[in-house]
């Protein structure tokens, strides 16, 4: 076979391979085949609000979901969310108090000792120093009655002695004044349960004095020596009140009974108080009255109806009067009349540090035969002390 006759066999070879491939190819595509696996088909879409009855959030599966998956793993329910409880706040204890503010203290009053040292050392005390002594002590709303007392005590210590050596005057002035002031008097605040009630007690005073926030402020002081107390909101004309009242309770844990009917009869809610005191064994009901102007003859027989209606129920163990220190005689004529009404057991001061009228402490002491018992020294939660004799003319004296 020639060369010739060689090409073109292989030629023909050639063409019958590429026309075999072809048919192939050809009979593949008119057959739908492919030469990879094929995928696997989508399972239908599950209506999920018809095969649970719930309609999940979005990216939850239901627990029963996951087990018939066959994944084995159980998906735990959400445990429901629990609402926030606030904090309470844990007032500071009240015992030492005084001497803490007794800086504020000092600030507004040692006036009264600087001018009455300043007068007492100069030596050769004529008749017009001593009535300078006088003026000093009357302008700091002792009393004539007290200002005499103090006046002829130092007189007669100065003409025995023969001295005026400023450390023995400011001696003389301090026993004398805490003298005055009587650290004898009992100011313990009667807040204990006894017979299967509570201690009561009643807040009385005109309006403006910081009644309110005084009822509040003692209710820390109590808390901070472990008491359990309640709020009696029983100033039903002013509805500020009662919300004030029940945000000082919130705070400290202290709930507050309330009626949130405007103008409802106060006695009715000072009751209420007392029932649920009685029924929650507290150890102490505080009842917050309306403010009312000594003056006022029916606001102020509301407050003995107050208390008869309260004693049904538990005796009333304090009445305090809150006065307010800067308002001076005024203030002592609202005592009295008070006094008249209801039996005050205990004066609270307010604003004692923005005043120079320290002496209001003996002259309302004097007048009324109670005792000073709490005062109020500053705009803080627990700016409220218990009296204490010695701290306060330490204050005035230095």
């Amino acid at each position: 076979m020639g060369p010739i006759d060689q090409l073109w066999e292989i030629l023909t070879l050639v063409t019958v391979v590429v026309l075999g491939g072809l048919a192939v190819l050809v009979a593949l595509f008119r057959g739908g085949g492919r030469s990879g696996p094929k995928s696997a088909p989508r399972p239908p879409r599950v209506d999920r609000t018809e095969a649970s009855g719930d309609v999940l959030a979005p990216g939850r599966t239901s627990e029963e979901e996951v087990e018939n998956r066959g994944g084995g793993v159980a998906v735990e329910p959400e445990a429901p969310t629990e609402p926030e409880v606030p904090s309470l706040e844990r007032p500071e204890s009240a015992r030492g108090r005084l001497q803490r503010l007794r800086a504020r203290l000092a600030r507004s009053n040692s006036a009264i000792g600087n001018v009455l040292l300043g007068l007492l050392s100069r030596g050769g005390l004529d008749e017009g120093d001593w009535e300078d002594v006088e003026d000093t002590l009357l302008a700091s709303d002792l009393g004539v009655e007290a200002t005499q007392e103090l006046v002829d005590s130092l007189r007669t210590q100065v003409k025995v002695d023969g001295t005026t050596d400023p450390d023995q005057v400011r001696r003389w002035l301090h026993d004398d004044l805490l003298r005055l002031v009587d650290p004898t008097m009992d100011r313990r605040i009667a807040a204990s349960r006894e017979d299967g009630h509570p201690a009561v007690i009643l807040v009385v005073g005109v309006n403006g004095t910081g009644k309110t926030t005084t009822v509040g402020k003692l209710g820390r002081v109590l808390v901070a020596e472990d008491k359990d107390v309640l709020f009696g909101a029983a100033d039903t004309f002013r509805a500020a009140a009662a919300e004030q009242l029940t945000t000082w309770g919130e705070r400290v844990g202290v709930p507050t009974v309330r009626s949130h009917q405007e103008g409802a009869d106060p006695a009715s809610v000072a009751y209420e108080a007392v029932k649920g005191g009685i029924e929650l064994e507290s150890d102490v009901v505080i009842i917050d009255t309306a403010g009312r102007l000594h003056t006022k003859r029916g606001l102020m027989d509301e407050l003995g109806k107050i208390k008869r209606v309260v004693e049904k129920l538990a005796p009333v163990g304090e009445v305090l009067l809150v006065l307010d220190a800067t308002t001076g005689q005024n203030g002592m004529r609202q005592a009295e009349e008070f006094a008249k009404q209801v039996a005050i057991t205990g004066i609270v001061l307010t604003k004692l540090d923005g005043t120079a009228k320290g002496g209001i402490v003996v002259n309302v002491q004097r007048k009324l035969g109670v005792p000073v018992k709490l005062i109020g020294l500053g705009e803080g939660p627990d700016d409220l002390a218990p009296f204490d004799p010695e701290a306060f003319v330490g204050a005035i004296v230095g």
